[in-house]
């Protein structure tokens, strides 16, 4: 883990047990004091454990009505933030991904404009967004959040495209198959193997 910021060294099972317990006992009323809190233990975090806080916290039962395009801006900045695949990718598939289904035509805006963006970590999300949908996956739009990046270089851009088509290969081997034979000069080496992992 390349972090300058340090970890007081909880495991994961032990961090979401004490969010549990404190979430429960602190609910909080409505989403501007729910974003804020958000927001507040993200940017005043010291270790990383209570960033990892933030995104459970941005996520538990008791905001399941936060969950619109309302939070987007507050999303958006874990992302740009956190910059790095432990905080980006619980952001990107458990956060973002829902609110893709409740709203596809806004997202699909949305996720497409991050798709071409400067920040590698937008267009990373804007790939693995779907990666929990299964055979609902949206192909066109899981193709034209690939499509911007296929000849970028940088690894965590590789490495989300061959995960996005890997999860879906357990729904449409065949189709991923075509996708990457179609592809096979422009996917990395990197992107093709992980895609084709599923598929016999």
């Amino acid at each position: 883990m390349k972090s300058a910021m340090p970890f007081y060294g909880l495991d994961a099972k032990t961090l979401r047990a004490a969010c549990k317990r404190v979430f429960a006992a602190h609910p909080l009323a409505g989403f501007a004091k729910w974003r804020h809190t958000v927001l507040t233990l993200w940017r005043e975090a010291l270790h990383r454990e209570e960033r990892y806080a933030a995104i459970e916290l941005s996520g538990h039962r008791l905001y399941r009505e936060h969950q619109t395009l309302d939070a987007i801006p507050l999303y958006e900045e874990l992302i740009v933030d956190g910059a790095w695949w432990d905080f980006v990718d619980a952001v990107a598939v458990h956060r973002i991904g829902p609110i893709l289904r409740q709203c596809p035509r806004e997202m699909k805006k949305l996720l497409l404009a991050w798709s071409k963006g400067d920040d590698i970590w937008k267009r990373r999300s804007a790939i693995i967004a779907q990666v929990a949908f299964k055979k609902d996956t949206d192909t066109r739009l899981l193709y034209a959040c690939i499509e911007p990046s296929l000849l970028r270089r940088e690894f965590w851009l590789r490495k989300a495209i061959g995960w996005a088509l890997r999860a879906y290969a357990w729904h449409a081997p065949e189709e991923v198959a075509r996708y990457v034979r179609e592809n096979e000069s422009r996917l990395s080496g990197l992107s093709r193997r992980e895609a084709l992992k599923n598929v016999k």
